[in-house]
């Protein structure tokens, strides 16, 4: 059961590209996803801008305003419209890969950043920020996918595509299985709602283990707290679902046992036999008549 939740989950939940945008669109709002955003951006063109200008003028004039133009661009409702078509096209650039096959040539998954520039070199302009015609507004691409893992990465996601169906399926097919042909069949209930909580706690271990374990293997120039963000927004469905399978397993085994079938106290009514009548015995002679 824990097993067909995740893979339902990947292969139903983060393969919708409409869910997936939907899910990330409240991170336009997190102040570390915004802060982690803004650097990635303002570093990428200060980088830019910097082979015209000397190292001090870089760090002294220019690059004060970039960032914080890049910060300020955050907070806009232009920033949210570019954070959901960046989702949206970084989504769809992956599935199509995942799906088409395309990247198999050694070229990566990439997605284009151009559109953040464009906004911020706007801002810039109006605020007459020094050399803020000069910044390029080229595209911008980022990598998705690394091309050498692509192969690999097609054949996990077929595999999840196949289990996300029949996982479920056979959970509940052998639950039921298993109850049909149980002997006792309160027991076995009692078992399968144990093991459905159960299964829902090491979901939701599996998920906390997770989310230390990727939050360690990132780069160092990676935004830790904005990263582990984005995983709890991806994982919230996995969290709720591992509690729900808790609650119900336990609810189900709790009501179980407390409507057991007692076996009913048989009330033996003791009958009164009567009593035979007393003869006497052949050798004895009744009691002499006294005549008064």
């Amino acid at each position: 059961m824990p097993l067909g939740v995740l893979s339902a989950w990947a292969a139903y939940g983060l393969a919708d590209t409409g869910r997936y945008v939907a899910t990330m669109a409240p991170l336009a709002d997190d102040p570390d996803v915004r802060d982690a955003v803004a650097d990635t951006v303002g570093d990428g063109i200060v980088r830019r801008i910097g082979h015209e200008l000397d190292a001090g003028v870089l760090r002294g004039t220019v690059a004060p305003f970039v960032h914080d133009a890049a910060r300020s661009f955050t907070r806009t409702e232009a920033f949210r419209t570019a954070w959901n078509e960046g989702n949206r096209a970084a989504h769809d650039a992956v599935l199509r890969a995942l799906r088409d096959g395309r990247g198999e040539r050694g070229r990566p998954v990439t997605v284009d950043l151009a559109p953040v520039t464009a906004q911020i070199k706007a801002r810039l302009t109006e605020d007459r920020v020094p050399l803020a015609g000069r910044i390029p507004v080229e595209h911008t691409e980022v990598d998705l996918l690394p091309a050498q893992q692509l192969g690999r990465l097609q054949k996990g996601f077929h595999a999840l595509e196949v289990a996300g169906f029949w996982l479920p399926v056979a959970a509940v097919v052998f639950a039921l299985a298993g109850l049909a042909l149980a002997v006792r069949r309160r027991r076995a209930l009692t078992a399968t709602a144990l093991g459905t909580a159960l299964g829902g706690a090491l979901l939701a271990l599996a998920v906390a283990v997770g989310r230390s374990v990727t939050l360690a293997d990132l780069p160092a120039e990676v935004s830790q707290p904005a990263a582990g963000a984005v995983y709890d927004a991806l994982t919230a469905t996995l969290r709720t679902t591992s509690w729900l399978l808790v609650a119900l397993g336990l609810t189900a085994a709790a009501l179980t046992w407390l409507t057991r079938r007692r076996r009913p106290l048989r009330l033996v009514r003791r009958r009164r036999t009567p009593e035979p009548p007393t003869t006497p015995p052949h050798n004895q002679q009744p009691p002499p008549r006294v005549q008064v």
